[in-house]
């Protein structure tokens, strides 16, 4: 009997102990790099050589993402009472969402991009395989995630943080990127209906961050700042606004093939006159997070991986303006999103450098730490 009890230990001992604490917000990685592509694409004006840099984007972005869904599979097949954890904390289990966007943003970049090296054909296929995907996984988390919160969850008052928007605003996603699929589906009704799906799911989202964000921006007035660490999130926010212009600017330019007049005009109007009003607001809150950075930056935040907020999110106000530019022609539209895109791709360089270096020293797949307690509020 002796002589079996060693294996039987070493059997139950946990397997790969490197993956217990690889949550979903590892997507952000797939995220943020997959949108310095679809953001490249959509600039409104051509930059030399810009093309073959946003080619080898996409295909980190890929294999970023076949990665992690192999790591993620893991995680559930070997640390399946951590992933029930993470599903049962409402600080991570929103982090779900960016499964869907990860999804979807690199199928959208395999249609913008990745045809020049796949082919049009198998990019738009590919294309659709990863927006079905992606969306069913954003409208699953869009029902499941806030019922979790309701039911199962604990969450305390006056704790609403900007990372609850990551699990309502992946279906606004979809409907940004289902444009590139609208003028390869059969005339008539199959187009017709993929351009209202769109727009259902543009509303859907929409509304849920308009339930949420006054939540968000009460817990900031009363609660003041938020720790060191999650100050970053606050440029979450940007992602449904920056997302919301792209996809109606997006809509409107294939809903002339895809629905009749009157329809087709007043989509086109509705781009603009919902476009800039939102894209106003997200730079006003642009600028109030970036110096609440500024202020957290100086009280010593490290990096976290936080600090992909700084990609995705900045990335769609990209798309947002370069939409904008397209449809009013305005010259300062287009300088904004070239500015904006700058920016992006500067966050996602040192994103993904202290990335590297925490994965090399393996402290980003350690334990989290405990927390500090609170401290008093300091202006």
């Amino acid at each position: 009997m002796a002589t079996y009890a060693q294996p039987r230990r070493l059997l139950a001992a946990p397997r790969l102990p490197a993956l217990r604490h690889l949550g979903p917000n590892w997507y952000a990685t797939v995220m943020g790099t997959a949108i310095v592509a679809n953001a490249g694409a959509a600039l409104p004006f051509a930059v030399p050589g810009l093309r073959p840099v946003l080619t080898v984007v996409w295909g980190l972005s890929a294999v970023l993402l076949g990665a992690l869904l192999l790591a993620r599979a893991g995680h559930w097949a070997y640390h399946r009472d951590q992933a029930g954890a993470h599903l049962l904390d409402p600080a991570v289990a929103p982090f779900y969402g960016c499964l869907a966007m990860a999804l979807l943003s690199v199928g959208g970049a395999t249609v913008a991009v990745g045809r020049d090296i796949v082919g049009l054909g198998a990019a738009v296929a590919a294309g659709a395989v990863l927006w079905g995907v992606g969306t069913a996984v954003a409208l699953a988390v869009a029902v499941a995630i806030p019922y979790l919160m309701v039911v199962r969850h604990r969450v305390v008052p006056g704790s609403a943080s900007p990372v609850w928007l990551l699990a309502v605003v992946a279906p606004m996603v979809s409907a940004a990127l289902g444009p590139q699929i609208v003028p390869r589906l059969p005339e008539g009704q199959w187009r017709e209906a993929m351009l209202l799906a769109c727009y259902a799911m543009f509303g859907l989202s929409l509304l849920a961050t308009l339930l949420m964000l006054p939540l968000i921006f009460g817990r900031l007035v009363h609660g003041g700042p938020l720790p060191l660490a999650l100050t970053p999130t606050l440029f979450l926010v940007l992602g449904p606004l920056g997302q919301s212009v792209t996809a109606v600017n997006s809509l409107a330019e294939v809903a002339p093939g895809a629905i009749g007049a009157p329809y087709a005009d007043a989509l086109g109007a509705f781009a603009v006159l919902y476009g800039v009003p939102v894209m106003g607001f997200a730079l006003l809150w642009l600028v109030l997070a970036a110096a609440m950075v500024v202020r957290a930056a100086r009280n010593g935040m490290g990096f976290a991986m936080t600090w992909w907020a700084f990609t995705f999110p900045v990335g769609t106000c990209v798309t947002g303006a370069a939409g904008l530019a397209r449809h009013t022609g305005l010259d300062a539209l287009g300088w904004l999103s070239a500015g904006l895109y700058a920016a992006l791709v500067l966050a996602w360089a040192v994103a993904g450098v202290r990335t590297l270096r925490g994965l090399v020293s393996g402290a980003l797949l350690a334990a989290p730490a405990a927390p500090r307690p609170v401290r008093a509020r300091t202006t």
